[in-house]
This record gives C-alpha cells, structure tokens and sequence, in this order.
C-alpha cells in the first residue's frame, strides 16, 4: 500500500493557488445567485443521510482539485487496505477491523473482511444477543434498570445510542450510565437503584482501566451492603480478561479484539446496552445501517463517496480557510450527546503531530469539535457563530420525522424545530448588511447612540459555511449509517494528512502520572515533582 501526504502532491500546490486566486475570496452569496442549480450540485445522497454541501466554501472546480488530491494521496488503497485487515495501525502493529463487526455473514465473499474476522464477530454477537433478549424476558421483574459503567468509547457510544433511540426501547428498563470516577457521578444514580433489580455491565477491554475498574468495585461494594448476594446474576463483564472479571465475581463476559479501538467499539460486546434497550432485531437493523454507510464508503467514486468529500472540506477549512473548530448543532433532543461522541472520534483519532513516518507534520490536524443541540446552542454559542471574529463550520442534523406519538400536543413544535435549523443556516450563509440593519434600527436609539453604530452592531458579515445532514427519520439503521459515515470521515481525513488515526499515545501519559502521583495523597511526598504539581497536592491534601 503506497500512501503519500497531501503535502507532497501537485494537487496540493494546485489548492494553493486555486484558495489564494479564487478561494480566499469566495461567497456563498455570489455563488447562490450564480448558479440556480447549486443546491443539486452539491447535494449527496448515502445510505441512510443527505447531505446539503452547498453552503460551504467551495465551486465545481474546488471539488475536482480536492477530490484530485485524495486520488494522488492513494486514498483508495488507504481504505482498501483497512478493510482488508491489513495492520494500518503501525504504531500498535494492528489491524483496523471496526467494519467486521457489522458485516453480515452472508457478505464474507465480497472481501471487505477476512472470513475468519467475521466469524469471530458472529461467535460473540449472536450469544450476546442472545443474552440481551434473556434481560429483555425479565423486564419488570428481575430487572428494572441497567447500569452502564465504562469509561470513553465504553461509555460515549452505548450513552449517545441509548439515548438517541429512546423510541425503540424497552419501556420497562431504565438506562443508567457512570464514567467519572468523580463519586458525585455514582453516588447519586446508585441512590435511585434497588440491587434486587439492577443488571451492572463493567465494559472494560483489559479489565483493568483505572476508573472504571473503581466505579465497579463501588457499585458491588453498594450491592452487597444494601443485601445483594448475587454477583453473577447482577453483574456482567464486557471484556476479554475472563480471569480477572472471575475474580471480581463475573460469570457472564463478553469479549472483542485489540483490532477494535475504544471509539469504534460501539458496534461490538461494547454495545451491550443498546441490544438491551432495542432488542436483537433492533440491534441488527444498527449494524446493517453501518454495513450500508461501508458499502456505500466501499464502492462509490471518490468525487460520490460522502464520507471522502466530507473530509475534503474537513482538509479544505483546516488548512487552506484555516478554520480551527467545527460545530456540531443536531436539531433532535435525541442526539444530544452526538457532538460528544464526534469529540472523541474525531480528536482522539486525528489529534496528532506527527506522520506515519515519525515525521512532524507542517500544517493543521483536528479541528476542536464541540457542539449543543438546536434549539438550546442557538440561546447559548450560535451568538459567536454569526458575529465573531472566528469563522465556525457548522454542521447542522436535521431528522425529518419525529419519534412516534409526536402528534397531537407535540406536533406543532417539530415544525418550529426543522424551521429554526433552516433558518440558522440560511442566517450564516446570507448574513444582514449594516445599512440594511439601519433601516430596522429603533428611533429611541438614535437619542443615545448614532444610528450607524447601531447598524454595525446588528449588522452579519454573513457567508459563514455549513453542512445539513438529513435523516428520514431517526432509527436503529439510520443512526448506525450517520454513526459508520463519521467514522470513515475521520479516518479519510487522517489518511490524507498522513497520521495514524487509530492509536492514542497521548491518552497514555496523563494515565501514568496519575498513577505514579496515587500514593503520594496517602504519604505527602512531593520530592522530585516540581514545584506547581507539590505545591498543588500539599493544599490538596489540607484538612
């Protein structure tokens, strides 16, 4: 597999001079009324999303040079290459193999996996569910809640799932999740549960990350005291470290492999807790949406292929526009937990300096992803969004129909949802010009303060970029397919700019430290730290 960074291409020298003659400048307003078609031009439909990319920075001309830039990277070989199971991840010496665990059996022969990945998925999948529907038949009875307790992708992936497809879930169990080994994350969810009735999933991979690994012992230590004497029953293990989840009191564990990062493991024994919300059907029908949004990632052509030209704008913004943050606004209370997720896939997975090669890179990687749902960002973010000095992508989610029983007394207020979305949009892009802005000045103002300054007060520089991703509806299928379709996103953008998207070094020192820095809380020694960090856990320590 030959990869070559975007830098070292013609097609990047050719951006160059395309932003600084014509990109530099560009405005979505000019480009609207240029071009009556535009919005089909740059419409992209994938399995499962539409996207409207006509409101971002770009002409037919940017798209073919950008396009051309991931042909000349050996974009397309990146991604057969993962797909293959060849070990992409150098650093670890793994294989990238998240998609296996949403191919069907029945798709083997079209070798976008090996067999054997496959069946190992299928032999851990089908009990899983099958454990699933068991919880499922004692809904009400045995169990009445389900505590989830992980920590980043065992905890942002089976939460943003949960959450999002409230309308598919069981409606007798309620979904409990715990992160932070802060005590004010437990202490009071453990509060409103009865042992007698609560299934606790540990989700850990090695069965030994440090919060989790305390959230759990605090959650049996509770069991216990409060007259639970089934630890088997009670309590579940997601991880592959049989023998030390044994001798915490697990019986029942599910496991994956080390070709499946933490942020891509939703899909897998990780998603424990969704199965249980949605059932083994609705579980399916997730990872069937992902496996469409692969297919389609798979075989479409680049200047087609949604995930590839996402992340070409990604690449155009970071490091041509030099946009360093991006936003994410889903218009469904659903999603609210989304941009959170995004966070970490995208800046776990691209937050990097350096190359394949060990070499720093000369440009931009991730952007910040950071985000609230609409209407609740528009009261809050969207302020800076069209009048500050920083220019924000924005990336709008709309779901066309709402959740079942929106009718009646609620049906009013989806109609107001989708109109604020459009509107917010339609703001960025058109903006409002200060003599425009002095035409609907109030005429008290002018008493106090100069008509034209009130104008440039509310004026709107306007052609601020964004995206609308559409959903028909938000379903176990289509939330797996607008799940898959970031993922690939993130791991096109890293293969373009040539960083490994899929270990996370950085996470490890922090981990370390804090390690080493434990017993110091019980003894007070502060020899050898310097200064900031003694001078901390000495007043930290203070009674």
């Amino acid at each position: 597999m030959s990869l070559v960074r975007c830098d070292n291409t013609e097609a990047w020298g050719a951006l160059q001079a395309h932003y600084e003659a014509k990109g530099r400048r560009f405005d979505l307003r000019t480009a609207f009324a240029a071009d009556a078609g535009r919005f089909d031009r740059f419409a992209l439909q994938a399995p499962g999303v539409f996207a409207d990319l006509s409101k971002n920075r770009w002409d037919a001309s940017t798209r073919a040079l950008l396009t051309g830039l991931a042909a000349e990277c050996g974009l397309e070989a990146r991604r057969d290459a993962m797909l293959a199971g060849e070990p992409i991840n150098l650093t670890e010496g793994r294989a990238v193999l998240h998609t296996a665990l949403r191919t069907p059996t029945d798709a083997k022969s079209l070798g976008v996996v090996t067999d054997a990945a496959v069946a190992e998925v299928h032999a851990v999948l089908e009990p899983l569910l099958a454990y699933a529907e068991r919880v499922r038949t004692q809904a009400g009875t045995q169990f009445t809640d389900v505590l989830n307790i992980g920590i980043g992708g065992s905890d942002l992936g089976p939460q943003m799932a949960v959450i999002a497809l409230e309308e598919f879930r069981h409606p007798k169990l309620r979904f409990h999740f715990v992160s932070n080994v802060d005590g004010h994350d437990i202490a009071p969810v453990l509060a409103r549960l009865d042992p007698k009735t609560t299934l606790v999933i540990v989700a850990s991979k090695t069965f030994t990350t440090q919060e989790t690994l305390a959230n759990a012992n605090v959650a049996r230590d509770w069991f216990t005291a409060n007259g639970g004497t089934d630890v088997a029953t009670h309590f579940v293990g997601v991880t592959t470290n049989i023998e030390a989840a044994a001798k915490f009191g697990i019986t029942s564990t599910f496991g994956f492999w080390d070709w499946v990062g933490g942020r891509y493991s939703l899909w897998s024994a990780i998603g424990l807790s969704l199965a249980i919300a949605i059932g083994a059907d609705g579980f399916r029908q997730f990872l069937a949406g992902a496996h469409a949004m692969d297919e389609h990632f798979r075989t479409t052509p680049l200047a087609h292929n949604l995930p590839v030209q996402l992340a070409l704008i990604d690449v155009w913004y970071r490091n041509f526009h030099g946009f360093t943050s991006r936003s994410v606004a889903p218009y469904h209370q659903g999603l609210r937990r989304l941009p959170a997720y995004l966070q970490q896939l995208e800046m776990e997975s691209n937050g990097k300096r350096v190359d394949l090669d060990g070499h720093a890179v000369p440009f931009a990687t991730s952007p910040v992803v950071w985000g609230e749902p609409g209407t609740n960002g528009q009261h809050a973010y969207f302020q800076m969004l069209h009048q500050g000095t920083d220019v924000v992508p924005v990336e709008f989610i709309a779901i066309k129909t709402p959740a079942a029983g929106h009718d009646g007394l609620y049906a009013d207020l989806h109609t107001k949802l989708l109109a604020n979305c459009l509107a917010q949009s339609q703001a960025l892009m058109q903006g409002k010009a200060p003599a425009e802005a002095a035409l609907e000045s109030p005429p008290t103002a002018s008493r106090t303060i100069a008509r034209e300054v009130i104008a440039e007060h509310r004026g709107f520089p306007g052609n601020r970029p964004s995206t609308t991703l559409v959903l028909d509806a938000l379903t176990p299928r289509t939330l797996g397919a607008l799940i898959a379709l970031y993922e690939h996103r993130v791991f096109c953008s890293g293969a373009l700019w040539g960083v490994n998207s899929f270990d996370q070094w950085g996470v490890e020192l922090g981990k370390a430290l804090c390690n080493a820095l434990l017993p110091r809380f019980e003894t007070g020694a502060t020899d050898g730290l310097d200064a900031s960090t003694a001078g901390l856990l000495t007043r930290l320590r203070a009674q």
